[in-house]
């Protein structure tokens, strides 16, 4: 009998629906972004961009590297929950490295593949690896749940009007980032069962010391974002403006699935600030972000993971 009228799996039409969903976000963000573009002054862009100050760039690239320095303590703090011997100076070129490719590829080129392929090679088995993701996801979102949900439930971003949430809609989603938030919080102090076990692999809360920990780098790592872009900026925009519009931008970016959010961020920029910042000004001033936080970095990273490459067999063999 023919089986034509069967349903493909959920898996297949959620793989189908996500599918779309990034075709329809890379038609539709282009044309928005034209359509905020379509009468920038590029001249203007020009003279603003080299119109930054030395010791802003430079204090711009401070900030980038602070970022990523503290970015890769994700990766120490993983270090110290699952107990793994890598020496810190290892660690620490592995996560730069990952995380350049996270942000100007993708989560499963940066986020995933790499980290595996670079702590595999540095003699670290599977389950410890996955652990270590786990709890660098988990520090990167909850740093974003309790700085965002802070941001927009005291109203500190204003949506133009037409936008279908509304501002007390974003008050309310504010508070609900912060309910999960403390429910993380709540469950590493006081949940009864500590260890899960998925797919073969065991996930163990931590200890509510450290999850307030993760939430202190997590929220300083997308503060250091937004004050990069902030500095940028002239001088009369209101910093938790830029750091909101950024964890709006940065959530749209995750769900576009556009490798670096190319588009997502300038797109939402130009139209939450419309009005405040002059078009030219803040056009330089997202060029400039993206030159000094992804490319900067990657043009780094390359070296970086070719040398970690070379010597993985190496620094392998001494760990062991």
């Amino acid at each position: 009998m023919s089986d034509t009228g069967t349903k493909p799996p959920a898996s297949q039409r959620m793989r189908w629906a996500k599918g779309a969903l990034t075709l329809l976000f890379l038609i539709v963000i282009p044309v928005l972004l034209y359509l905020q573009l379509r009468n920038t002054d590029w001249q203007e862009v020009s003279s603003a961009l080299r119109g930054y100050p030395p010791w802003v760039l430079l204090l711009g690239v401070g900030i980038a590297l602070l970022s990523y320095l503290n970015y890769s303590c994700y990766d120490l703090l993983g270090r110290h929950y699952t107990g793994h011997k890598l020496p810190v100076r290892q660690v620490i070129p592995l996560v730069f490295v990952c995380y350049a490719f996270n942000l100007n590829l993708n989560a499963l080129v940066g986020g995933v593949a790499l980290r595996y392929r670079l702590y595999t090679r540095l003699g670290l088995d599977i389950p410890t690896i996955t652990r270590i993701f786990s709890l660098s996801i988990i520090t990167n979102w909850l740093g974003y749940l309790w700085l965002g949900g802070s941001v927009f439930a005291l109203g500190m971003v204003r949506l133009p009007e037409g936008w279908n949430i509304g501002n007390s809609g974003l008050r309310l989603i504010g508070v609900a980032m912060l309910l999960v938030a403390l429910g993380y919080l709540l469950a590493c102090a006081f949940s009864p069962r500590r260890r899960w076990h998925i797919r073969g692999h065991s996930i163990e809360l931590p200890h509510w010391r450290l999850a307030l920990v993760q939430a202190a780098v997590g929220a300083f790592n997308w503060s250091l974002m937004a004050s990069l872009i902030w500095l940028l900026l002239p001088e009369d925009v209101f910093y938790p403006t830029v750091l909101g519009i950024l964890m709006i931008s940065s959530i749209a970016g995750a769900i576009a699935h556009i490798p670096a959010g190319l588009g997502v961020l300038e797109t939402i920029f130009l139209t939450l600030l419309q009005g405040q910042v002059a078009q030219s000004a803040l056009v330089a001033a997202l060029i400039g972000y993206r030159a000094i936080y992804f490319l900067l970095p990657l043009s780094i990273a390359v070296a970086v993971y070719l040398v970690l490459e070379k010597r993985a067999k190496a620094m392998r063999q001494a760990n062991a």
